[in-house]
């Protein structure tokens, strides 16, 4: 992973194999995580309005993705009532069928591309997603989106935990603050998975596919 703005160094986590992950399209899906109106626009009640860099090389990595015959998987913070455990820690958001738990109009979604409604940070617990991903032959996982210390993070976890292979590229998930950013990537390419840029994770295929006039 590429650090920008800071460095992480742990004696104990460097305590690993070196061995990296082969990606292969045809037995991944992508996972976006809660790019949605109340964390992406000013009106909303909690905005990470940062994390809108990401929109974009997201939206490009989704094209390549679904030009490689990838599922795109859209995990949504939604809840239902006032009585959730979350709202314990963070303040009632992301009501279901309000213009809050809604994708953000700026992010490009295929009409029959699933929907998940989470009302935890992860998007396994609680939801059939593993079901779904299993009945698709779905073995790797791109993760992105928002929080990437948080929902992306908890989302990782569970899916490692699955037997998963997990990637995800830097580019397209954001922090609460550029010290979340290279922390939890760090954590994520030590212990849970690879962290890679976009570009990194799709060149070859992009490349191969396009040399076979697909």
């Amino acid at each position: 992973m590429n650090g920008d703005t800071l460095e992480v160094v742990s004696e104990f986590s460097e305590r690993r194999t070196g061995r990296r992950l082969r990606f292969d399209p045809d037995r991944a899906a992508i996972l976006v995580v809660d790019m949605l109106n109340e964390f992406l626009e000013p009106e909303g009640v909690m905005p990470l309005l940062e994390g809108r860099r990401i929109i974009a090389p997201l939206n490009a990595l989704l094209a390549e993705g679904r030009r490689l015959g990838m599922r795109v998987i859209w995990l949504c913070d939604e809840h239902p009532h006032r009585e959730d455990r979350e709202f314990e820690k963070r303040i009632p958001h992301c009501f279901a069928g309000t213009w809050n738990a809604g994708i953000i109009d700026a992010m490009d979604v295929a009409p029959d591309e699933p929907r998940i409604a989470k009302r935890r940070y992860s998007g396994f617990f609680g939801t059939d997603l593993d079901l779904r991903l299993r009945e698709w032959g779905v073995q790797q996982v791109v993760v992105t989106g928002v929080v990437t210390n948080i929902c992306v993070r908890s989302t990782v976890h569970d899916a490692y935990f699955l037997g998963y292979d997990v990637f995800v590229p830097e580019d397209c998930v954001s922090a609460t603050s550029d010290r979340e950013q290279v922390s939890t990537l760090y954590d994520i390419d030590t212990h849970f998975g690879d962290v890679v840029t976009s570009g990194e994770l799709l060149a070859g295929h992009v490349t191969a596919a396009a040399t076979a006039g697909v």
